[in-house]
C-alpha cells in the first residue's frame, strides 16, 4: 500500500523533474565552433556616433608646433590634480561635429576611427609636416540586462570588444539565459536596430555582432524554466527536483 502511494507521487513529479531539465544544445556556447571557416571572420572597426567622447593628439617631429591643436583641458593657472584631465576631450554633438582648435566644426560621426583619422589629418597637414593624430573613444560603453549574474553598465579601455567578453564582465549567463535568442540593441545611422543573436552557433562569430559597437545594450532572455518558476518562487522546481529524487530512494528502500 504504502509502496503504491510512493510510486503514484513518483509518477507525479517525474515528469515535472524532466520538463524543468536543460539539454546539451540549450547551454553549451559555439557547439560547432570546429566547422567555422576563420576566412569568412567579420571584419570590424568602431564607427564614431554622435555623443562619442574623443581623445584628439596632434603630433610632429617638432613638438612645440601642435601646441594650438594640443590645449590643454584647463588653461592658466591651475593646479591639475588626479580629478582633472590636462588633455582636452571632445564631444560629438548632434550634428555628428566636434569644435577642433584652429579648424573649426568638423564632421565625425559615421566616419570609421581610421577614416576620422585620415580626415583630420589632411585638415591639419597646412599647419604641420608629417602630422600623426592619435584619437580614442573615451566613453566606448555597453549595457547588460536580463538573465546575468551581474547587469549593469560597463566602460571598456578598448574599442574592440566581443558579445562574449562583455558576457564575461557581466559575470556570464545564469543558468537560466536564453543563450539562443540573446537582444543586441544598436544604434546605426541615428535608428536604433533591434538584432537576435543565438551563441550556442559558432555562425555568429563571423557576423557583425560577435563585436560590439559604444553604447550597445544586450539584453538576456529568461528561459521556460525561469518563467515557469517565477509562478511559483525561483526555487519550487528545484524543491521539486530533489523531492523526485528522495521519493524514488524511498520507494527503493521499500522494497
Amino acid at each position: 500500500m504504502r509502496a503504491s502511494f510512493f510510486t503514484k507521487l513518483l509518477l507525479l513529479f517525474i515528469p515535472i523533474y524532466f520538463l524543468s531539465c536543460a539539454s546539451k544544445k540549450d547551454i553549451v556556447y559555439l557547439q560547432d565552433v570546429d566547422t567555422i571557416n576563420a576566412s569568412n571572420s567579420y571584419s570590424y572597426e568602431p564607427v564614431l556616433k554622435n555623443d562619442d567622447l574623443l581623445s584628439i593628439i596632434v603630433s610632429a617631429d617638432d613638438p612645440e608646433v601642435t601646441y594650438m591643436f594640443n590645449i590643454p583641458q584647463i588653461q592658466g593657472n591651475y593646479k591639475v590634480d588626479e580629478s582633472q584631465s590636462s588633455i582636452r576631450t571632445y564631444l560629438i554633438d548632434s550634428y555628428g561635429q566636434i569644435e577642433f582648435p584652429v579648424l573649426g566644426k568638423i564632421s565625425l560621426a559615421g566616419l570609421t576611427r581610421s577614416e576620422a583619422i585620415k580626415e583630420l589629418t589632411q585638415k591639419v597637414k597646412p599647419y604641420i609636416t608629417n602630422p600623426t593624430i592619435n584619437l580614442r573613444i573615451l566613453n566606448y560603453k555597453v549595457s547588460v540586462l536580463g538573465e546575468v549574474i551581474k547587469p549593469g553598465s560597463y566602460t571598456f579601455n578598448s574599442e574592440r570588444v566581443t558579445l562574449l567578453e562583455a558576457l564575461a564582465i557581466a559575470g556570464d549567463l545564469t543558468i537560466y539565459g536564453k543563450r539562443n535568442n540573446i537582444l543586441i540593441i544598436r544604434e546605426k545611422n541615428n535608428q536604433k536596430t533591434y538584432n537576435r543573436v543565438d551563441i550556442t552557433n559558432s555562425s555568429f562569430v563571423n557576423s557583425e555582432f560577435y563585436y560590439l559597437t559604444q553604447n550597445d545594450v544586450i539584453v538576456v532572455e529568461p528561459n521556460k524554466t525561469r518563467i515557469n518558476s517565477s509562478s511559483f518562487g525561483p526555487n519550487v522546481l528545484g524543491i521539486i527536483s530533489a523531492a523526485s529524487i528522495i521519493i524514488s530512494i524511498l520507494i527503493l528502500l521499500q522494497r
